[in-house]
């Protein structure tokens, strides 16, 4: 059985990474829970262990991982480490005596429990002392429902809340004041408050130089030219050159020299770095992990498309798909101000032609819209063994990224 895994991130109060949603699918034809749940979660669990790595796909983070009631009573939920995962209750469960004997058992042993898509049910109340998260849907819920469960779950304050499906940063804002803990869903990758933008110098600056490094056949005279008009660049070029992780015999003494030795890939990777930094200002840190994992990702899909694209166009443009919302700013009026190919800004303001496409499929995969994916991999004509191996390749490679230099 094919196996494989999106994830979605939760974050905090102060819009720090909590944890991730996994949402895991086992061929191209089923998503859980359509296929039998016992056989589906042990080839899970299975994949946690031993293909995926439970590590790898969190980065270390609490996993939310959907349990039914029938793989609860099995026992299944014991065989994955407590202090790493957070065991989902769904909501098709019945609050029954051995549905209640069972989460008591895991309560007792150390795990954390978390009601999902849970409207307040006095059914339920028994079960309150053992939860520890009560997952809403914001989206779908009304008003009434969410204030009459969160009146309840307050008697406990062993029970935290968590908001899923918040996609604006109104929708945010209005969860926080309602008393949510935690929040589940894309608002953080949306501008906050459209404003009037002038970008600085230095990010002009390095907006023109990933442009050049884009190029297929780059010119490193020109690229070179770039970075000694600016003291401050020049000398992070130097610094990144010195790193550990490159091997070198002579020490590097000019601009053109560490231009030369870094060649078109790693400085297609410095410079995103130096982007992310000089663009992300006080964002969560998600935000730009997110972006330098859609950069890496695109950069990974091109040769794959039928047209064997241009890797570093890709990655430019998965790069800047978040600008409007690390710059608070109309994506347009930013793209129009930035030396970037026609290509790219077609890709980024009118979401035409292939680039675009490979943005699209990045973002299904990011909240496992599973058959949009699979069109978008249609239209690409990717095959479908690339897509997960990229996916999941940009996203080990964006978070070394970000421990490191961020």
């Amino acid at each position: 059985m094919e196996f494989f895994a999106a994830r979605q991130p939760i974050l905090d109060r102060q819009k720090s990474l909590f944890g991730y949603e996994l949402l895991f699918r086992t061929s191209l034809d089923n998503v859980f829970p359509d296929v039998d749940q016992e056989q589906a979660t042990s080839k899970m669990i299975e994949g946690l262990q031993f293909d995926l790595g439970l590590d790898r796909i969190s980065e270390g983070k609490l996993a939310f991982i959907n349990f039914t009631e029938k793989t609860l009573l099995g026992g299944y939920a014991e065989l994955l480490p407590k202090q790493k995962i957070v065991i989902e209750i769904l909501e098709t469960a019945k609050p029954t005596k051995s549905l209640y004997l069972a989460l008591h058992k895991l309560h007792q042993k150390g795990y954390m429990l978390a009601l999902d898509d849970f409207i307040h049910d006095e059914r339920w109340t028994p079960f309150y002392k053992l939860i520890h998260i009560i997952k809403i849907d914001y989206l779908e819920s009304t008003t009434e429902e969410i204030a009459r469960t969160i009146a309840a779950a307050q008697k406990y304050p062993n029970i935290k809340l968590l908001a899923e499906k918040v996609e604006t940063n109104e929708e945010f804002t209005k969860a926080l004041e309602l008393g949510f803990d935690y929040f589940q869903g894309y608002f953080f990758s949306r501008p906050e408050v459209i404003k009037s933008v002038s970008l600085t110098p230095a990010q002009t600056s390095i907006a023109g130089i990933m442009n050049k490094v884009a190029a297929e056949d780059p010119d490193f005279n020109e690229i070179t030219k770039l970075f000694e008009l600016d003291v401050t660049l020049s000398f992070k070029l130097l610094r990144y050159t010195q790193s550990a992780i490159f091997k070198r015999q002579n020490a590097i003494k000019t601009i053109k020299q560490a231009v030369l030795m870094l060649g078109k890939t790693e400085l297609e990777r410095f410079v995103g770095l130096l982007f992310a930094a000089q663009f992300s200002g006080d964002k969560p840190q998600e935000l730009i992990r997110l972006s330098m994992q859609r950069a890496k990702f695109c950069e990974l899909l091109a040769p794959h498309c039928a047209q064997k694209n241009n890797s570093s166009s890709a990655f430019l443009t998965g790069m800047l798909s978040l600008i409007d919302a690390m710059l608070d700013a109309d994506l347009g009026v930013v793209i129009s101000d930035l030396p970037l190919s026609d290509e790219i800004k077609r890709a980024l303001t009118r979401k035409q032609g292939w680039l675009a496409d490979c943005v699209t499929l990045c973002q299904h995969f990011e909240k496992g819209n599973w058959q949009q994916m699979e069109d978008s991999c249609i239209r690409l004509q990717i095959p479908y063994n690339e897509i997960l191996e990229a996916y999941q390749v940009a996203s080990v490679w964006a978070q070394e990224k970000v421990d490191q230099f961020v």
